[in-house]
């Protein structure tokens, strides 16, 4: 379970200690006892919908009237029609990966010879991306979670790169009379890639479909330090140390590597909240990205040095994976693979490679990863152990409805649970928040503007 008790452990870039203090006294995977009503609600209860007046300013587009006004957090009860879950997307095979690729990168005038060299990834495994399965399989633990609870929310399943499409669950959403949608973008940390790109999705989605004046699109709060999505790496570490210990290996011949994607440098230092905006925080190199890591990390080692004699004796590192871009742009560094290479050097003999960026083992879990990432330590000799995504372990799971029910019921920002000082993270992201530098501002749905 996750601890509450002083962190230990080391990495390359820490923020602020005291935005690293664990805050929640909510267990993990604790289910509140909350009303269970349907969705469909009582007049009383659709009373509550966040309804405002007409003189009220409306700050955030397509929003729903709670959270129009900007305030960071909604406290007050919506009576959300359906959950929308936005996904990335990927090729279900050969013929699928190109075209594919080329929705990746559209706008970017990359020829398809270019994208054929970074193919191989896919064609290695028959053209066929995993995270479409895995997203059925999240959908479908959702609407069991769901219906468990009582709650009469329908999950509609959108892509941004591939089928099913965003617009194509949106519109269907319409069709069947469900315009008050909450987003759940697959994705639990604060970047342009990971939060805002989906925020722009839902805005022009609803601006292409005509259902801009029909549906409105809030979205749950980034869940990096959501105790239901942190407590399956706190077990795969957990048990990954107690193998290597077991085994006779010295805590400090052994290292954990918490491993997230890169992105751009300029992009990183962009991410959470900007100058000027009340809920700014000097969050160190790399911005609201590189911390929120760097604090669920700290928190994963903590409890495990809770459960493990001797595991606080074990270091960790923040290592970075899937850089893609011109050499020439600086993107966030270290390489997992280059920090593998050295660990020999340091006395290290095991390293367990967590996959903490992500939620379940998609490409750049299973490429970058469990081939390049295991083909590095055998090549410096060492053993090597990738621990579990969450996937669908029923804590995730159970997590994700909680912030859905949270949403529902309007719960106070001092009442939901984070593992971390940084958290619980905001449901209406500020303005400017995640800028692309490339690209610059598009609107944006749940924030804002720009």
């Amino acid at each position: 379970m996750i601890a509450t008790s002083p962190l230990h452990g080391r990495s390359i870039r820490r923020p602020p200690p005291a935005l690293l203090a664990p805050m929640t006294t909510v267990p993990a995977y604790a289910s509140r006892t909350v009303n269970r009503r349907s969705r469909r609600g009582t007049t009383a209860a659709r009373c509550q919908d966040g309804g405002v007046t007409s003189s009220e300013q409306h700050v955030v587009p397509f929003a729903s009237p709670a959270a129009a006004q900007g305030s960071p957090f909604v406290e007050q009860p919506v009576a959300y029609d359906g959950i929308l879950l936005a996904g990335f997307g990927g090729p279900e095979g050969q013929d699928d990966v190109i075209p594919f690729l080329r929705n990746v990168t559209r706008g970017r005038g990359i020829p398809d010879e270019r994208l054929e060299e970074v193919a191989h990834h896919y064609r290695h495994f028959g053209g066929v991306s995993p995270i479409n399965a895995q997203n059925r399989a999240l959908k479908a633990a959702l609407e069991a979670e769901l219906a468990r609870r009582g709650l009469d929310l329908p999950v509609y399943w959108g892509n941004r790169n591939w089928a099913p499409y965003l617009d194509e669950a949106v519109t269907d959403a319409a069709a069947a009379g469900d315009t008050r949608l909450l987003g759940l973008a697959t994705s639990a940390y604060s970047s342009f890639s990971s939060c805002r790109q989906y925020r722009e999705d839902f805005a022009r989605v609803l601006t292409e479909t005509g259902l801009a004046d029909t549906v409105t699109i809030d979205k749950v709060r980034q869940f990096f330090d959501h105790p239901g999505f942190v407590q399956p790496f706190v077990d795969g570490v957990r048990d990954a140390v107690a193998g290597f210990l077991s085994d006779g290996i010295a805590p400090e011949a052994v290292r954990v590597l918490f491993s997230t994607h890169s992105i751009p440098t300029a992009d990183a230092e962009r991410s959470g909240p900007r100058d000027g905006d009340e809920l700014h925080r000097d969050l160190g190199e790399g911005g609201a990205y590189a911390a929120q890591h760097l604090a669920v990390a700290d928190v994963v080692m903590a409890a495990v040095a809770a459960e493990i004699p001797g595991a606080e004796r074990i270091a960790w590192d923040l290592v970075y994976q899937s850089r893609s871009g011109p050499p020439s742009q600086p993107w966030l560094e270290p390489d997992v693979n280059d920090v593998i290479a050295e660990l020999p050097a340091a006395g290290v003999q095991a390293v367990a490679i967590v996959p903490v960026g992500f939620m379940s083992d998609h490409m750049e879990v299973l490429w970058d990863l469990d081939t390049e990432a295991m083909d590095a330590a055998a090549e410096a000799g060492i053993r090597a152990v990738r621990t579990p995504t969450p996937g669908v372990d029923p804590v995730f799971v159970s997590g994700l409805v909680d912030l859905v029910q949270e949403r529902l019921d309007g719960t106070p920002a001092s009442a939901r649970p984070h593992a971390t000082g940084l958290g619980p993270w905001f449901d209406v992201c500020r303005p400017a928040c995640c800028e692309n530098v490339r690209a610059g501002f598009k609107p944006a749905a749940a924030g804002i503007a720009p």
